[in-house]
């Protein structure tokens, strides 16, 4: 089918962890994790995650409760008090506020080929966020579920989305950064789907995948 509508996630898609604030508990303590020991916890986290939720059914909070156990073990550092500010410091939607250079002039490119909107789990306030990184105003649609009232992967939240937009699912295309909630969410409601995977969390598991807007704009042929 043509594809002629994307939606986008946008925590680890479109912005980024302020890890000033998410950190902060470890950074009181004179813990600073480097990226590369983020991105080597999320690639063996992710599938830990994915198949807790494909299994299980949790929600896509979950997620950092697993992320955060696993970095402490790492660090040696086994704090409960610690584990639950950074998991409650990175739910909230404004400390995700780090967009990479580049990303509206991509976003514009990608805008001036495809109708594209936003589907992401927050707290009802990401399109505050999006609008603070000047981004906004590149979507027609911006669905959050603390607005909507369903987080993904529950089908309701992509057609939702889908209704917003008048969009047909398999005309559409979601980009996302986890398997069983973007990717496996997305498909099963009839969407295409790849995933945004910077850590490599997914490189060998023969997915739709990439690792940046430049690369989804070149596969777009934007």
């Amino acid at each position: 089918m043509p594809l002629n509508t994307i939606f986008f996630d946008v925590g680890n898609t479109l912005l980024f962890q302020n890890h000033q604030r998410t950190l902060a508990a470890l950074h009181e303590r004179r813990w600073m994790p480097t990226r590369e020991q983020l991105y080597a916890i999320e690639r063996e986290t992710k599938p830990r995650y994915d198949t807790l939720l494909v299994n299980h059914g949790k929600t896509d909070h979950g997620f950092w409760h697993i992320f955060y156990e696993r970095l402490l073990e790492t660090l040696g550092l086994e704090d409960g008090g610690v584990h639950q500010a950074l998991v409650e410091a990175t739910r909230l939607s404004a400390n995700w506020d780090q967009c990479r250079r580049g990303t509206r002039e991509l976003l514009e490119r990608i805008a001036g080929r495809y109708r594209i909107g936003v589907i992401s789990n927050a707290d009802g306030k990401i399109a505050e966020v999006l609008e603070r990184c000047g981004i906004a105003d590149c979507f027609l649609t911006i669905t959050d579920s603390g607005i909507v009232g369903h987080e993904k992967p529950a089908p309701e939240i992509f057609h939702a989305a889908l209704r917003q937009l008048d969009a047909r699912a398999e005309e559409s295309l979601y980009v996302g950064d986890v398997y069983s909630v973007d990717y496996r969410g997305a498909t099963r409601v009839g969407m295409q789907a790849i995933l945004f995977d910077v850590s490599g969390a997914y490189r060998e598991r023969g997915l739709p995948r990439v690792e940046s807007l430049e690369e989804l704009g070149t596969q777009l042929g934007c």
